[in-house]
């Protein structure tokens, strides 16, 4: 499938992966609504949302006919896939993303708006072991998800030559 016939794309892994910033990307070009999980999973300063209610915010957005997630929660990914036409999963090598995460405290992405209020970009060790374990942590969930749901067309971003050739796929839509 070409990323410009998809209606529902899922984005997700790897935090400092180029995500958030490639959603924004394909958001502009496809007009399609953009909601990214931060967003909704945080409230004011980093509170994390109840859980049935974060879920049900997501299933509101996931039922509707055009989207698309960027975001991480584990929980809610089969909510998200099974409803998918496109899933990009950002799976970047660890040390490359620990940079961007470090650099993204010196870049403003404001722009963007992936973040609740009052919600400033921070690292922190937990969110360094997020990253580096987060391949095992979804690899048998993926692998089940792929094989439930064979229409939905999976691409593994592995690198930052994959990467950049999406993002050139988006810019000739």
């Amino acid at each position: 499938m070409h990323i410009g016939k998809a209606n529902r794309i899922m984005i997700f892994g790897r935090p400092g992966s180029g995500k958030s910033h490639l959603a924004f990307d394909l958001h502009l070009k496809t007009k399609i609504p953009l909601f990214h999980l931060d967003k909704i999973f945080y409230t004011d300063h980093w509170v994390e949302r109840d859980t049935r209610e974060f879920l049900q915010l997501q299933k509101n957005i996931v039922n509707n006919k055009r989207w698309i997630i960027d975001g991480n929660s584990i929980k809610s990914l089969e909510m998200r896939y099974k409803r998918a036409d496109l899933c990009l999963y950002f799976d970047l090598p660890r040390i490359t993303c620990i940079y961007r995460a470090i650099k993204r405290q010196f870049t403003d992405k404001s722009f963007i708006d992936d973040r609740a209020p009052n919600c400033p970009e921070k690292i922190s060790w937990s969110l360094i072991k997020y990253l580096w374990v987060f391949d095992k942590r979804v690899k048998k969930t993926l692998h089940e998800l792929k094989k439930k749901y064979p229409s939905v067309e999976f691409r593994h971003i592995k690198s930052l030559n994959q990467a950049n050739k999406l993002r050139i796929e988006i810019n000739e839509l």
